[in-house]
């Protein structure tokens, strides 16, 4: 097994563990450490006050700085690794996708101290690493939906995402209920479709979503939504993309947690607080090709894009102008 070094989580992990009393051995166990690790962590950063995680945490980055070590990764393999990062991507996203690519991989360790290196010396690099939260929708509950179909009448192929065909959507609202986004998110890749609307009503909002999946019609079977009064035209929206659509429960978010996710992840694009009313198409399609082409830890490095299309990987290239297909 190759050592890795400790990480925030687990020293925070390691804290709580210890109030507790539990013993060391048992701490290895959780953590899937060998004792000695745990051993050697509390021996050098325990003090008559205790185990203090953040200041243990600090210490250990900052043996980990000096010269030697951000030095380490040659001129050629970092410039692809900045060229990466300058995409959006994160040190644990570049690391894994170069090694796809069967490139030289610095680890996500020594990319993030070259990062803080580099901040040191006035760099701008650490500027483009992104601190991801998951948003809610924001979603207005009100209203009454006919003859919608519930989600337990899904089928039970949607929940083990083993094909392209099974989607769900959502709006995002601006500041102020200033403009919205139509969100739909297909589960297996990832793959991420999305429009500008100036309001949130069922007419233009049931329209935006069968414009956005006619292209991919033939990879349309089911659809998820949440229980929004914008989603009143489901019937002909399925008549439309010949889908079946289904709705989440009222007020259980999680039973579409990879759309609320990716409206997460499209808030570092427009983020929460911004008024919608202004953004165009051509906004949206740069943010959605954006994350269409970021590789994927759950779909082992590989770009939504790659995997809704069936296509080989290859070195990763951001235009500077998007489009949806």
């Amino acid at each position: 097994m190759n050592y890795t070094h400790l990480t925030r989580e687990e020293r925070y992990q390691i804290q709580a563990l210890r109030s507790q009393r539990v013993a060391i051995a048992a701490i290895a166990v959780h953590l899937g450490r060998h004792r000695s690790t745990i051993d050697r962590e509390l021996a050098r950063n325990a003090s008559e006050r205790g185990y203090d995680p953040a200041k243990a945490h600090t210490q250990a980055k900052a043996r980990l700085s000096g010269p030697d070590n951000v030095r380490t990764i040659a001129r050629t393999t970092w410039e692809s690794t900045e060229r990466y990062l300058r995409l959006g991507l994160s040190p644990e996203q570049v690391s894994a996708r170069l090694r796809l690519e069967g490139r030289a991989s610095p680890s996500k360790e020594s990319i993030y101290l070259r990062v803080y290196a580099d901040k040191a010396a006035g760099g701008d690099l650490a500027q483009h690493l992104k601190r991801r939260k998951r948003y809610g929708s924001g979603q207005e509950r009100r209203g009454v939906l006919r003859n919608c179909k519930r989600i337990d009448q899904r089928p039970k192929v949607v929940d083990k995402r083993s094909r392209i065909a099974d989607w769900e959507g959502d709006t995002v609202i601006g500041c102020g209920h200033q403009g919205v986004l139509v969100t739909l998110v297909e589960r297996k890749s990832r793959y991420t479709l999305a429009a500008p609307l100036p309001r949130r009503t069922s007419d233009l909002v049931g329209q935006a979503m069968i414009d956005l999946l006619r292209p991919h019609k033939e990879r349309c079977k089911t659809i998820t939504l949440d229980n929004g009064k914008e989603f009143a035209d489901h019937e002909f929206i399925a008549k439309c993309l010949a889908a079946k659509v289904y709705f989440a429960h009222p007020y259980c978010s999680w039973e579409r947690g990879l759309n609320e996710n990716h409206n997460g992840l499209l808030r570092q694009y427009f983020p929460k607080g911004m008024s919608l009313a202004g953004v165009t198409q051509s906004q949206v399609d740069e943010a959605v090709y954006a994350l269409n082409h970021r590789p994927r830890k759950c779909l082992g490095w590989r770009t939504p894009h790659e995997v809704f299309y069936g296509l080989e990987t290859t070195p990763l290239r951001l235009e500077t102008r998007a489009l949806r297909t």
